[in-house]
């Protein structure tokens, strides 16, 4: 009886080990997949960013057209609608806290707008609630720019409803609320050389899009560890250190 039970034991235990180098390899090997996708879309976002300029009436009116455009250069007229300019507050720039400012744009002899990433400030470390005085020219603007999707999320203990000139985030579908106005699905990140930026003393050293490649060859480095660990004790525990014993006796 006694040999009977130890022998399920050790079946138990194999099984487990087995299925745990299976679960921990698949997990390990998705990991790696989801790393080769988001080189490929790496790749094809530089290779948008190589592309002729992309004509302003061929500008996507869809989400689904946008994905395509994403990185793609674009010289836009319009008029800014600087009532409703908002500053992303804790957005950085080469490791500096600051305001990423957002104006909307109506698009010439169109009947929307987009939201145009116009430039970066720092923050006033005395008063968090001070917005750097930026010109913003009443007439029409020529913008050069990088179409991007909207300002990237961060979380938020407010919610979706917050308002005002700071806020932490914006809803696009609340704010084309607020504007008035319909908004394309996309947003324009504002280049240096812009016409639109006329010395306006925003910061325009934008970062590559990040994929977030190296972290996926970081978990996969994880699960493989895991895999090879679990395999190691049971190899240790049950056949190595057993035989030990025996020899020892």
């Amino acid at each position: 009886m006694v040999k009977t039970n130890a022998r399920w034991r050790q079946i138990a235990v194999l099984v487990a080990t087995v299925a745990g180098v299976l679960l921990t390899s698949r997990l390990g090997l998705w990991q790696l997949d989801r790393a080769s996708q988001k080189r490929a879309l790496q790749t094809a976002l530089e290779a948008r960013g190589a592309q002729p300029e992309l004509h302003a009436q061929d500008l996507a009116r869809t989400a689904e057209q946008a994905v395509p455009q994403h990185q793609r250069r674009i010289r836009v007229l319009g008029r800014w609608v600087p009532s409703h300019t908002v500053f992303l507050e804790n957005r950085q720039m080469n490791g500096q806290p600051g305001f990423l400012m957002v104006t909307p744009l109506r698009l010439e002899g169109q009947p929307d707008a987009v939201l145009v990433q116009r430039g970066w400030a720092p923050r006033d470390l005395r008063d968090r609630q001070i917005v750097p005085a930026v010109p913003t020219p009443a007439g029409p603007v020529e913008v050069w720019a990088r179409v991007a999707p909207p300002p990237g999320r961060l979380f938020d203990f407010a919610g979706s409803a917050a308002s005002g000139p700071i806020r932490q985030n914006i809803d696009m579908a609340a704010f084309e609320g607020e504007l008035g106005l319909p908004l394309r699905p996309l947003s324009l990140v504002q280049i240096d050389g812009s016409p639109a930026a006329g010395g306006d003393g925003l910061r325009r050293d934008w970062p590559p899009p990040a994929v977030d490649i190296q972290k996926h060859y970081g978990y996969a480095f994880q699960w493989f560890a895991l895999s090879a660990l679990m395999a190691s004790l049971y190899v240790w525990f049950q056949i190595v250190r057993p035989r030990i014993g025996r020899s020892g006796a």
